[in-house]
């Protein structure tokens, strides 16, 4: 998951996102480009398939067992959803299976190209045939029509009528959603016309390193979970993750209505400090320096950001619209890239100081750690000056949604607070075992300590949590953990000596398992909690069990080391005191509502296209959301509301996780049981 890692729109000048772009009704469509592989993508093929065979952890045989595995993946990954082929197209493609192989191995993907192109033909006549839809309105009252959302497991339709119904469905429901936001008819054509345009659009973009990345990624992951295949422009993304810094201007972008627009910029940054660009500005062309500017309106996001970006001390020049009007001499913005910094994916701390109840005015320290980025230690050492400055009693570690990332800061982390000893110990694909030591003899935090993880929370996430529970340093709290125990290694393709027109990516693969100290694995089982809060999800159906590909759970022997005091032996007590706090807390209560609904319709997959069905729901829906509002606002003292858009603007969060992670943190304090001294 390798991050678990999810992606956003935010694309700090290194697309992270999503765009929304639209053209207009009506505007003519480029014909779709004739794909084949460029120059490079035969060398990295076979560059790839060399370091996966010599490298991996697992034993990798490119023979017609694995090529029926990429086949596969590669044609789910075409029409995941299998509302695109038919048997018919299914039964052509059967041919390829036993040659992804070879094809890898002489870094000829001829017929990986050939099912792409395929892909698009059909996706674009599916498109095509969606806008034929919205000549008529739908009647939303169509007696048990139903959209069926995840076919993942389907058999494929058997010819076009299937595909058409299928997408009869979608349009229906696109619609639906817009009649349900208060749109009329004329508005939802127009809405669904630029949005099926748009994919059309989209589509006639694609570009050779799009099937290449595609393919490539089957292979890897056929191989195993976590091992990958990243484009040029993933692989420098991965970096600026990694280091959490970047060189450009400081924007965040997105696409909208087929412009550039500024979403956000970055404080500090070449933008900001400009004051010049502002969010919804609408870029629509991007010089070099003095060079001639170019035209980007209609563009794909990630080539905008390709020619925005650029090295520190580099100047871009930008036509800026301003605004959200329709101006249409754009104003000419000079900047200088800069080094940035994202500050806002750092660890930052808070003091926790309850409002009500027994600990009122008792503070806590709260550090939450979004990834396990690059110097992560340090920035966290200076968090816990703070809040030692500031007389915490404890601290709490929040990695909830945290995927992982360096495992060396994880192990730096972990020394933070404990003396000394082993982390984590690693086998490679050899056999060969090392453990990861904190050695500096120090400990920077003594006191009380909890870490609050959820089913997000991975790979050197469950290394820091299960060194800390198996030293019985501190009380884990909160979901079953993801379950990645392996250790990956990222490898750059190109050479020095390349001379390729385009650059060649990287790598990133799976080298080592690694395991806990006390001789345990995280793969698959990741960390149980001391104390469990509530879930909607089962452990066996999320995380590393659900991989195809993952590598098997197993042990080995038990690292050599001390725990620190009984912290452990006051879990169950605990639990029990968490377990009555809970069952009379009011936001566990809708807790325990929510996981009970779910799990009532998980089985569902599919959903009304029956207009007065759905608004009956919607309307439940917000009542519901209304009556737990008004209840937290009388429970704060605060004026109810009639409406959900009435709701005050400052009202203060709600967090009853981390909430029930203080209360469990003062619990712990009150016992006098936890670990300040290592044994």
């Amino acid at each position: 998951m390798n991050k678990l890692i999810r992606l956003s729109v935010l694309s700090a000048l290194a697309l992270m996102g999503a765009s929304v772009t639209a053209i207009e009704s009506g505007e003519s469509v480029k014909a779709l480009p004739k794909l084949t592989q460029e120059s490079q993508h035969s060398v990295a093929a076979k560059r790839i398939s060399s370091q996966f065979l010599r490298a991996h952890y697992k034993q990798v045989e490119l023979n017609d067992n694995l090529s029926e595995k990429i086949y596969d993946r590669y044609l789910r990954s075409l029409d995941y959803n299998r509302n695109i082929f038919t048997t018919a197209d299914i039964k052509s493609f059967e041919k390829y299976a036993d040659h992804f192989d070879e094809a890898i191995e002489i870094g000829d993907l001829a017929i990986a190209y050939d099912m792409y192109q395929a892909s698009m033909e059909k996706r674009k006549a599916r498109y095509e045939y969606a806008l034929t839809l919205l000549a008529k309105e739908f009647n939303f009252e169509q007696a048990n029509d139903a959209f069926a959302f995840d076919r993942e497991k389907a058999a494929w339709p058997v010819n076009e009528a299937e595909l058409n119904e299928l997408w009869r469905q979608r349009v229906k429901y696109d619609a639906l959603n817009l009649k349900l936001a208060g749109k009329d008819w004329p508005k939802i054509q127009e809405l669904l016309t630029k949005r099926y345009e748009l994919a059309i659009k989209r589509l006639t973009q694609t570009s050779s390193e799009d099937v290449f990345q595609t393919v490539m990624n089957s292979f890897a992951r056929s191989i195993e979970a976590h091992t990958s295949y990243l484009s040029p422009r993933n692989a420098e993304r991965f970096q600026m993750e990694m280091n959490l810094k970047f060189e450009g201007i400081g924007a965040v972008l997105l696409s909208e209505d087929d412009f550039t627009i500024i979403k956000s910029v970055v404080a500090g940054g070449p933008a900001d400090l400009s004051e010049k660009i502002k969010p919804e500005d609408k870029i629509v062309g991007v010089a070099q320096g003095d060079e001639d500017f170019v035209d980007v309106v209609g563009w794909r996001l990630d080539e905008v950001v390709e020619l925005i970006k650029g090295p520190k001390g580099s100047v871009v020049r930008l036509q800026v619209v301003k605004g959200s009007g329709d101006h249409t001499v754009p104003d000419v913005v000079a900047l200088t890239r800069d080094e940035i910094k994202l500050e806002d994916k750092a660890a930052k701390s808070e003091v926790y100081v309850p409002k009500t109840g027994p600990n009122k005015d008792q503070k806590l320290g709260v550090i939450t750690i979004p990834s396990f980025y690059n110097n992560l230690h340090a920035d966290v050492q200076k968090e816990l000056e703070s809040l030692t400055a500031q007389n915490v009693q404890g601290v709490i570690v929040d990695l909830r949604g945290n995927g992982g990332g360096s495992l060396t800061e994880a192990t730096l982390l972990t020394g933070l607070f404990i003396d000394k000893g082993p982390v984590v110990q690693i086998r490679d694909g050899a056999g060969r075992i090392r453990v990861e030591k904190d050695v500096d003899g120090k400990i920077f935090y003594d006191g009380p300590l909890t870490v609050l993880v959820d089913r997000y929370s991975a790979s050197a996430s469950e290394i820091f949590a299960a060194a800390l529970q198996d030293y019985n340093r501190a009380l884990i709290l909160g979901e079953q953990t993801f379950g990645k125990g392996t250790v990956q290694q990222h490898r750059p393709l190109g050479r020095i000596y390349d001379l390729y027109d385009n650059p060649l990516g990287s790598v990133q693969f799976t080298i080592a398992k690694f395991y806990r100290i006390d001789g345990g694995s995280t793969q698959h089982m990741g960390v149980v909690p001391d104390i469990l809060f509530p879930s909607a999800i089962d452990p066996k159906e999320w995380g590393e069990s659900q991989e195809e590909s993952a590598l098997p759970w197993d042990s080995i022997e038990r690292a050599s080391y001390t725990t620190f005091g009984d912290t452990k032996s006051v879990a169950e007590q605990l639990a029990s005191i968490h377990n009555q706090r809970v069952s009379h807390d009011p936001e566990f209560a809708y807790i325990f509502d929510d996981i009970a609904r779910y799990k009532l319709k998980k089985e569902d997959k599919t959903i009304s296209l029956v207009e007065s069905e759905r608004l009956k729901e919607k309307t439940e829906n917000e009542a519901r959301t209304l009556a737990r509002v008004n209840e937290r606002l009388t429970r704060l003292g605060l004026a109810v509301v009639t409406s959900l858009d009435d709701v005050p603007s400052d009202a203060p969060e709600i967090d009853p996780f981390l909430d029930e992670a203080a209360s469990i943190t003062f619990d712990l304090l009150s016992t006098g049981k936890y670990a300040i001294h290592q044994k």
